[in-house]
């Protein structure tokens, strides 16, 4: 029986240590995934080796920081460019920087913003 995954919490700091211990340790890169929770915003780092994943989350808000982990994963600029495109959030020292042209969107940051429909039942008609 598989264990159930978990996300252990880490700082900032940890996040590049982290990614060069997977790297030792043989494990692969599976994902960098960002989700906005009110003002903040949690980034998840997923690493595998024979299908026992180990995941990492940071919570930082928008103007914060992070580093990017693209030295130790080459790869890791793709999920890294559009953390930045996407939600606001300034990744330093990534391998390839598209420097905000990754996406091309309409809305600058569209997943850091908070979009209200207004109740078309509450305008005079």
């Amino acid at each position: 029986m598989m264990e159930p995954q978990t996300i252990l919490p880490i700082g900032v700091g940890d996040v590049v240590p982290k990614a060069e211990q997977a790297k030792r340790d043989g494990k692969r890169l599976v994902q960098i995934g960002c989700t906005k929770i009110g003002d903040d915003f949690e980034i998840i780092y997923v690493y595998d080796k024979d299908y026992q994943l180990t995941s990492y989350r940071i919570t930082v808000k928008q103007a914060d920081e992070i580093p990017s982990i693209s030295s130790v994963y080459f790869g890791a600029f793709v999920y890294e460019n559009e953390i930045h495109d996407l939600y606001g959030i300034h990744v330093t020292g990534i391998n390839i920087d598209f420097k905000g042209t990754f996406y091309k969107t309409t809305i600058k940051h569209p997943f850091s913003v908070t979009i209200v429909k207004e109740d078309d039942s509450c305008q005079n008609k």
